[in-house]
């Protein structure tokens, strides 16, 4: 069953590929066998039927998702094949065609109405398609076969986000045949529970549980709606009974010491931790989350005792050597730390060379960080944007700003159109000389990603600081607004643009939005100028003194006592 879940649930679209001799040979054998359409057609219809699903694995692989579609739809309605209904039901889940997907299960289910995994796709495309009268029919059905089977998954990830359809849904439950049914009684509470009517739905989880008390997903269902109630005693008290009337369910044990995490009990978490390790001593998840207390803990070597557990586990292998290494920088085992970073990769590969390159930079060696981060970009060419841009950032702090422009350069030519490396030359060049390197890098820029509010905000930025097109860049600045609005930076780059065009209405505007978004004290300093050009003397004085006050002695500040204190001549 948790198989046919996982088939549900997974819609993302894959992109198949074949060669016409594999198509020809091979891809029916991989997804519709020629003997099971054999079997559900008379010889006369099999080479139709043969031909039919050939005809749709050829439109699969070419992008022909409509062709495919009809073709298995139709084969799935005329055939008794649970195997051509299944691939049927394949392709229009993972398409996300969910009329196809509801039409190929309600015939599924006509044809066979007591198959019980035909009537749980039913219910879950039911579910998806705000079909929920027959969404609780379809259950009915599922429970009168199996009145313990497990109705959870059906409405994980699809639960009716809108209060109006949970409650169409919720009435359809409670009218239901099995209104009574445990399953049902917990996927009532649960709905209740989003509703945020906790204490009903505590009341529906507690009737579940008198008829089936050792169900994992009712239990952790009650211990939520507790935490939802915010009864901290009770939760704890529930998590504990429950624990210990479940010694061997490692779900429920977990959850007991992760609530502790939660609660910020970590010595608590800790000591269940150890017991769960203790009786499963091989409970990955259990070793892991006991790494990273003991860590937040500082007991290291405990830390180093779980995590080097993992180092060849499938799920939590480049975790373990993270945690590891983060363990070891605590310890200031530098080298060490090192070494395990080395070992990342996966998504945490980025932030574990940042953290290389930190300690490089601690241990006062950016020379062997570079040396390292060109080796990276052989071993990891998938990331050598972000290598050649850390390697600029190090050449940027060691004031070698023209070799930093020369290896973004290199690296622009290497991987053309990439915007994080534009980007990234456009913050090293100098608006004054470099002028029309910058302009032809903001323009790249803004073909490849048009509406970044970031890109266009550099480009009026830039503008407004040569001081030239400056209707253009208002215009630039204007429309990142529109996709970022309240963002400080922004609004400082259109309260500067109308600054430089006299408009300074909109810029006292605009300026006094950014500063008190930011607190920036440049920010503050142009709102100030600008209720002074405006002729808002009073408003202006009182800005001053705010800005004096929150950042004393302030080198910006000395232009705006320009402003209105005599200038005292030395007399010779």
């Amino acid at each position: 069953m948790r198989q046919l879940f996982r088939r549900i649930q997974f819609s993302g679209k894959t992109i198949r590929r074949y060669s016409t001799t594999i198509l020809l040979l091979g891809s029916m054998s991989a997804y519709v066998s020629a003997q099971a359409i054999h079997d559900m057609y008379a010889d006369q219809s099999f080479e139709y039927a043969l031909k039919q699903s050939m005809v749709a694995e050829f439109s699969l692989a070419y992008d022909d998702i409509p062709t495919a579609l009809h073709n298995y739809t139709v084969l799935a309605i005329r055939s008794n094949s649970t195997t051509i209904k299944q691939r049927a039901l394949d392709i229009a889940l993972e398409y996300d065609d969910l009329q196809a997907a509801l039409d190929i299960a309600t015939h599924w289910v006509e044809q066979e109405p007591k198959d019980v995994p035909a009537l749980f796709y039913l219910s879950h495309i039911a579910l998806k398609t705000h079909e929920y009268e027959l969404a609780a029919k379809t259950l009915d059905k599922i429970l009168n076969i199996d009145a313990t089977a497990d109705l959870e998954q059906i409405l994980a990830g699809i639960a009716p986000e809108q209060a109006q359809d949970r409650e169409i849904l919720l009435n359809a439950l409670r009218a239901s045949k099995e209104k009574n049914n445990p399953s049902i009684l917990a996927l009532i509470a649960g709905l209740e529970a989003q509703d945020n009517l906790y204490e009903q739905a505590l009341k529906n989880i507690n009737r579940a549980l008198r008829k089936r008390s050792k169900s994992t997903s009712f239990i952790l269902m009650k211990a939520n709606i507790l935490m939802a109630l915010g009864d901290d005693t009770a939760t704890q008290k529930w998590l504990a009974r429950a624990s210990r009337k479940n010694k061997n369910n490692l779900d429920i044990r977990l959850a007991e010491a992760r609530y502790y995490i939660q609660m910020n009990q970590q010595q608590q978490a800790f000591d269940k931790l150890q017991a769960i390790i203790k009786d499963h001593p091989h409970a990955e998840e259990a070793l892991f989350i006991a790494g990273l207390t003991s860590i937040d803990l500082k007991q290291y070597e405990l830390a180093e005792q779980y995590l080097v557990e993992l180092r060849n586990s499938e799920k939590y292998q480049n975790e373990a050597y993270y945690y590891l290494a983060i363990n070891a920088q605590r310890k200031q085992h530098y080298e060490t730390a090192k070494a395990y970073y080395r070992l990342v990769d996966g998504n945490l590969y980025i932030v574990s060379r940042r953290n290389m390159i930190a300690i490089f930079e601690q241990q006062q060696q950016l020379n062997d960080a570079l040396r390292f981060l060109t080796q990276e970009r052989v071993n990891y060419p998938q990331h050598a944007s972000f290598l050649y841009q850390a390697q600029a950032d190090i050449l940027k702090k060691m004031d070698n700003k023209e070799a930093a422009l020369a290896l973004l350069d290199e690296a622009i030519k290497n991987i053309p159109d990439d915007p994080e490396l534009l980007y990234a030359e456009v913050l090293l060049l100098d608006p004054y000389t470099d002028r029309d390197k910058l302009d032809k890098a903001l323009k790249q820029l803004l073909r490849i990603e048009p509406n970044s509010p970031t890109y266009l905000n550099a480009y009026a930025y830039t503008l407004a600081l040569q001081n030239r097109r400056l209707k253009e860049a208002r215009k630039y600045a204007e429309l990142a607004l529109e996709y970022a609005p309240e963002q400080a930076s922004i609004l400082d780059t259109l309260g500067y643009i109308a600054f430089l065009q006299n408009d300074f209405d909109t810029a006292v505007n605009v300026l006094e939005q950014a500063y008190s978004l930011s607190q920036n004290i440049n920010i503050g300093v142009r709102y100030a100028k600008a209720l002074y050009m405006q002729g808002s003397l009073t408003e202006f004085s009182e800005v001053l003194q705010q800005l004096k006050q929150k950042h004393a002695n302030a080198p910006q500040l000395q232009q705006l006592d320009s402003l209105i204190l005599p200038v005292t001549v030395k007399k010779s």
